[in-house]
């Protein structure tokens, strides 16, 4: 197995996931913003835009900008919003991000300790990259990761094929080089061993009923440099793993 990159998920992969925004918290944001004039009624418009845009980007696995979901439950309630693209920078500060688990970070740090390897943290996410980057940053890290993919950034979520092609650019390798980890069977297992890359899925309950046999299960991404360790022979061999020491320096 040539092993060069290794693409990550965020939420339930390495991360508790956090509560995304209701129109109430989007409406106390919007109230503190200059110029803007947000009647109560924002709220049900912005909970109703908010449910509508996400039933038909499932549906187009598509990601809608977050400004346009503010566009379009202004004109629904006739509010005044000067300017939607700073919303979510505010919203996102004002509401917890997704939580690191602490093994999990041991573990990516320990696996950027032994490899040479890329690494693309790619997922699904409202979340502005610099709310992400401060995540990854109070975790300890930020450092290990050399590029970002995120739904929001790139108006398209997973499995959508140009979403892999993306994360396929922000490798910089073959896609065959490329493996996939997270905790979806369809979205981070399946859609991208269909796209060439290699994949292995979180399963806490065992693997799958269905799921290719080349498709590797591990319980919790912290067992991940144990399966590289079966899979993947390392140039370093076996190494002392000192938890919370930096990821080398990229050559």
């Amino acid at each position: 197995m040539n092993l060069r990159a290794l693409a990550l998920d965020f939420g339930d992969t390495l991360a508790v996931r956090g509560p995304n925004p209701d129109g109430r918290t989007v409406l106390d944001v919007l109230r503190r913003m200059p110029d803007t004039d947000v009647p109560d009624t924002f709220v049900a418009a912005y909970d109703h835009v908010h449910r509508i845009t996400r039933e038909g980007d499932r549906v187009r696995d598509t990601h809608t900008p977050f400004a346009d979901e503010i566009r379009h439950a202004s004109a629904l309630c006739g509010a005044r919003v000067p300017d939607p693209e700073a919303v979510a920078e505010l919203v996102f500060e004002r509401i917890p991000d997704s939580r690191v688990i602490r093994r999990a970070a041991d573990a990516l740090l320990r696996i950027r300790e032994r490899r040479d390897l890329v690494c693309v943290l790619a997922c699904d996410t409202q979340r502005p990259e610099s709310v992400r980057r401060r995540t990854l940053a109070e975790a300890g890290i930020e450092a290990c990761f050399d590029a970002i993919v995120l739904s929001c950034a790139i108006g398209l979520r997973k499995p959508h094929p140009r979403f892999y092609a993306e994360v396929e650019r922000a490798c910089g390798v073959p896609r065959e080089q490329i493996m996939y980890v997270g905790n979806s069977p369809a979205k981070d297992a399946t859609a991208p061993h269909m796209y060439g890359m290699q994949a292995v899925l979180i399963a806490p309950t065992g693997r799958p009923a269905g799921l290719a046999d080349a498709i590797g299960v591990i319980d919790r991404f912290a067992d991940l440099p144990d399966y590289l360790d079966r899979t993947v022979p390392c140039p370093l061999g076996p190494a002392w793993f000192s938890p919370g020491s930096p990821p080398p320096a990229r050559r």
